[in-house]
């Protein structure tokens, strides 16, 4: 039996990759990403410049790595909390994923829905093109041939109309509940997949 768990990181290590991260949004969110230094994330995050680079080579660094661990986290809660996914469980993993975005919705609303940071959309997108992928090759592709669909054409369509739902739900401030929005999703495509 292997061991899956990840390797000891020092709370230290983590409490200061917080502030940098906080100190990213906030600053994400007075400007744009172009006008962000690290000193501006230093000052803000109320830590010296040589910290900063003790954990990122640069700004872009810092963005390519952060948008690494946003896709590890969703990715690990979800398999923490669904074994990635099922037949029939697609919703129950789309509530799963909204809960987890509404948690933390001060970060994806800055991140997704500010059209500022694009390389989280694109992580995110691949992500959910990934997952969806999965769920279609466990249930077959004889649903969408029966129907005459072509498999590659329905994952781009339902992922990109997923991160589209997810960032214009964002943009308006979560107006639905994550439940009811998966549930009006999924409703959506069972719908038109039936009118075909």
């Amino acid at each position: 039996m292997s061991d899956n768990k990840k390797p000891y990181t020092d709370p230290r290590i983590l409490r200061t990759r917080q502030l940098i991260r906080d100190a990213f949004v906030d600053l994400l969110q007075e400007m744009d990403v172009e006008k962000i230094s690290v000193n501006r994330i230093a000052e803000r995050a109320t830590i010296n410049r040589v910290t900063f680079y003790l954990h990122y080579r640069d700004i872009p660094d810092m963005m390519d790595k952060l948008a690494d661990e946003m896709i590890e986290n969703i990715e690990g809660i979800l398999r923490k909390k669904w074994d990635l996914p099922t037949a029939g469980d697609e919703e129950r993993v789309l509530v799963t994923l909204l809960e987890h975005i509404a948690d933390n919705s001060k970060w994806y609303k800055v991140i997704l829905a500010s059209r500022k940071t694009p390389i989280f959309t694109e992580r995110l997108l691949n992500f959910l093109t990934k997952l969806i992928t999965e769920a279609v090759e466990k249930k077959g592709s004889a649903t969408l041939a029966a129907v005459g669909i072509q498999q590659e054409i329905a994952i781009w369509y339902a992922s990109s109309a997923l991160i589209g739902t997810i960032v214009s739900w964002l943009r308006k401030d979560m107006p639905y509940s994550p439940h009811y929005l998966a549930e009006q999703f999924s409703l959506m495509r069972t719908h038109s997949i039936r009118q075909k």
